[in-house]
């Protein structure tokens, strides 16, 4: 997989601040974003959806599941999200039929976990985060935007710095 240069990567020490960083996510986040998630089984990627699910008004975080068995969830808010976990999946034309593309290019924002499997069906404008363990309780997140969202990083990027002020590590 040809991944786009990291941008930034913060660390976080508990659930809560995974929470948050997805929360601070949510304030740039646009009808027709696609979020990649990238991570070993336990390093939080649900636990980030829940976070960008609360930041767009998701009425319950408590709703957001990891759809590993069904593939898609959809959660309404400000904007929809459409979360689907490929770890089930393993070849390509085991996506073929979800249509995924529809989502992608819908009015709201896509996050699929385990979208290293599938790279090939990621655009430029794709956010791709990398979540690990650190710790028990500890997790580094890693951000690597897409060329398509070169104009947009900036603003991005400060919203994820604020969440937690003198707690994260900030490149480029």
């Amino acid at each position: 997989m040809i991944r786009p240069p990291l941008a930034l990567t913060i660390s976080t020490g508990s659930a809560e601040e995974t929470l948050a960083a997805g929360e601070a996510l949510a304030i740039e986040i646009r009808p027709g974003d696609v979020i990649a998630l990238v991570g070993e089984l336990g390093t939080g990627k649900t636990v980030l959806v829940k976070g960008l699910a609360r930041g767009l008004g998701v009425e319950s975080e408590d709703a957001v599941t990891s759809p590993s068995y069904v593939i898609l969830n959809e959660y309404r808010g400000r904007l929809d999200i459409y979360h689907f976990d490929f770890y089930r999946l393993d070849k390509p034309r085991d996506i073929e039929g979800l249509g995924y593309e529809e989502y992608f290019e819908g009015g709201g924002v896509t996050v699929a976990e385990w979208a290293d499997k599938f790279a090939f069906a990621f655009g430029p404008g794709t956010l791709w985060i990398e979540l690990s363990r650190t710790g028990d309780e500890t997790r580094d997140a890693s951000f690597f935007p897409g060329l398509g969202l070169s104009g947009r990083w900036p603003a991005m990027e400060k919203a994820l710095l604020q969440f937690r002020p003198g707690k994260l590590d900030g490149q480029g």
